[in-house]
């Protein structure tokens, strides 16, 4: 397995799109961010299109159905679990024929719900989360898995391109912090000890790296994401919010530098997912990253070696305009950081 998707110079996108025409989100990603193009989504398009839904659909003989608390496990596939399913087919179809008018990217990254996300975002028939179900647990770690082996294969096989996959996992903090509330809302479900946590994820992540040859990203927006268990979880990169995390001391920072020293990948989220009022300045918007790596006590040329800009999250609260312009900024943070390592 090789890590050459992260090149200098190299660019990418969280993965959520503005609007709802997958071809003009398609001809967007790929003429923007042609090195790592990210598969795009599109919530605005409702229920099967948000992180959840679009993952559903991609599970193996397992289903969902939504109700009016969310999205539950279903008997068999129905109404709600067939639009997931063809919502994506479409996505793929735009994104091939973007493909075919652009050319093929360098690699594709694809993205799902992490297996602690989706467990903890659907419920059991009876309506608790799907994860308090040690059976149902795996039962859906195996389908994700299969799922995501499955879709990765496709991607590569109707672009021509590399395919490197992404886990979500923006609820792992509150899983491993028992903030999850029951079904009543009087309780919260009790906290999954980290080993159990990271097991779980690293053969998601083992899975997906062996079928794919391609390194795992996994992403998580929280000011303290859990560094150390996803990089123990086998993540040749971790997706991270760098605007968002404050100061960064103490085992945090411990965390962070052992990660870049030993070779782990950071996506750093430098770009605002929405229009700032105050514009949009290169080298503030460079800062953070500059910043973290001084904290670190790395030279700014790890920001080549080991950095890969990104927005901040999703961009599916921006403008059509807006979107466009941060994948520019995002490929142009790339350059700039290729730039500062020749220095």
């Amino acid at each position: 397995m090789s890590d050459a998707v992260w090149a200098p110079g190299v660019a990418t996108a969280v993965g959520s799109m503005p609007g709802t025409d997958p071809v003009e989100a398609a001809r967007t990603v790929v003429g923007e961010l042609p090195d790592l193009t990210p598969f795009p989504e599109l919530p605005a398009r409702g229920v099967g299109a948000d992180v959840l839904g679009r993952t559903a659909g991609l599970l193996v003989d397992l289903a969902v159905e939504v109700v009016p608390s969310g999205y539950r496990v279903a008997s068999r596939p129905g109404h709600d679990h067939r639009r997931a399913h063809d919502l994506l087919r479409w996505d793929l179809d735009a994104l091939e024929q973007a493909v075919g008018e652009a050319g093929a990217p360098r690699a594709v990254k694809v993205q799902a719900a992490g297996p602690w996300t989706l467990t903890a975002g659907i419920e059991l028939p009876r309506g608790h989360r799907v994860l308090t179900d040690g059976g149902a647990l795996r039962d859906f770690a195996e389908s994700l898995t299969e799922g995501l082996v499955a879709h990765a294969a496709q991607v590569a096989e109707r672009t021509g391109a590399r395919v490197v996959v992404q886990l979500d996992e923006p609820t792992l903090p509150a899983v491993l912090a028992g903030e999850l509330p029951t079904p009543s809302g009087y309780g919260t479900v009790p906290a999954v000890p980290e080993p159990e946590a990271r097991r779980v994820l690293g053969e998601v992540v083992d899975r997906l790296a062996t079928a794919t040859g391609s390194p795992v990203v996994v992403h998580c927006c929280s000011p303290r994401p859990p560094v150390a268990l996803l990089r123990r979880a086998g993540a040749s990169a971790i997706a991270l919010d760098a605007t968002g995390l404050g100061e960064v001391s103490g085992q945090f920072a411990d965390e962070l530098g052992e990660a870049w020293e030993e070779g782990t990948t950071l996506l750093l989220g430098l770009v605002p997912s929405t229009e700032p009022p105050a514009g949009a300045e290169l080298r503030r918007l460079a800062q953070p990253a500059f910043d973290l790596a001084s904290r670190l006590g790395f030279h700014r040329r790890t920001l080549a070696e080991r950095a890969v800009p990104t927005p901040t999250c999703g961009l599916a609260a921006a403008s059509p305009e807006w979107a466009r312009r941060a994948l520019s900024l995002t490929r142009d943070l790339a350059r700039l950081f290729a730039d500062e390592a020749e220095a």
